[in-house]
């Protein structure tokens, strides 16, 4: 006669059953959320303040947009998507981080809310621990996904912002001159890496083709030193200067910078160099047709 096996296992649950299972309670949890809306984002906001975050913005500011993350989190459990949050996101962000908001202080909202809200199941579900344990292993999995996507999505625009900041101080730091017509000045100072070397030439060579320039004086003066790279990039922006009509002069080349140009095998007669900025711009004046003449030796006028 067969017996039964002690080490037999029960069939494993139905994946489908698990899903619906949890479905159904994400829905009682956001009927939660809903019926419980003014309450939770109250008691919400009044944490944010006490954990002193968000100390950029008023209190009617922080309610305002507890509000709407709040909101937007509800939506987010309720529709399983996360694109609307996603945008929501972004746009908080781009309002936030110029006030001087930082990513702890974002980072901290969303685990504030998610305590909050995790209270409030304990204590409606407290006598049935077996459904507060369900409810709760259907929603930390999506807390922690909403988590995640607001703070990468803030992540994300300051990252955004940070990069158009460098490119409007490196547009600063390599301003293109017009001392007369005709004549555009570049004055170079600090590092030169790559990119910002590709920067600088498209600079210029619309500044060449905005002013119809001539001469250029580069000065780099200011610069220390640079590599073979950047020191090539020099070479290609004379050459592209020169294909649109300007003769270009560098100025303040230091022996280091020059000594890299020969080990590359630049042909510096094929470069105009002058000592100094002065030096550079009265080459200048003499290539366009200025004569320049002592100020001793001008005539008064009658």
């Amino acid at each position: 006669m067969a017996t039964k096996s002690k080490d037999t296992l029960p069939p494993p649950p139905d994946p489908q059953a698990l899903s619906e299972s949890t479905a159904a309670l994400l829905r009682e949890l956001v009927a939660h959320l809903r019926q419980n809306r003014t309450q939770l984002r109250e008691e919400w906001a009044r944490r944010i303040t006490r954990a002193q975050l968000l100390t950029a913005m008023t209190e009617e500011e922080i309610f305002a947009e507890a509000t709407s993350v709040y909101d937007n989190y509800v939506e987010a459990l309720e529709t399983g998507t996360f694109e609307a949050l996603q945008a929501y996101a972004r746009n908080l962000s781009e309002r936030i981080i110029p006030r001087g908001v930082e990513t702890h202080e974002v980072v901290g909202i969303v685990l504030l809310l998610r305590d909050v809200l995790a209270r409030s199941l304990f204590a409606k579900y407290h006598e049935d621990f077996d459904k507060l344990n369900r409810i709760l292993d259907a929603y930390e999995p999506a807390a922690n996904r909403i988590a995640n996507t607001v703070a990468v999505g803030f992540v994300q625009e300051r990252e955004r912002i940070i990069r158009q900041q460098q490119e409007a101080i490196r547009e600063l730091s390599t301003p293109v001159l017009q001392v007369r017509e005709r004549l555009l000045i570049l004055p170079i100072i600090g590092v030169i890496d790559p990119q910002r070397a590709r920067q600088l030439t498209e600079q210029l060579l619309r500044a060449i083709r905005t002013n119809r320039a001539k001469v250029v004086v580069i000065d780099i003066t200011g610069v220390a030193a640079m590599d073979s790279n950047v020191a090539n990039h020099l070479v290609q922006t004379v050459e592209a200067s020169r294909l649109l009509g300007a003769t270009v002069i560098v100025t303040g080349l230091s022996p280091e910078i020059a000594q890299t140009l020969v080990t590359i095998g630049v042909d510096l007669s094929e470069m105009a160099t002058v000592g100094d900025l002065q030096g550079g711009i009265e080459e200048a004046e003499r290539l366009l047709g200025y004569k320049v003449v002592p100020q001793e030796d001008v005539a008064p006028k009658a």
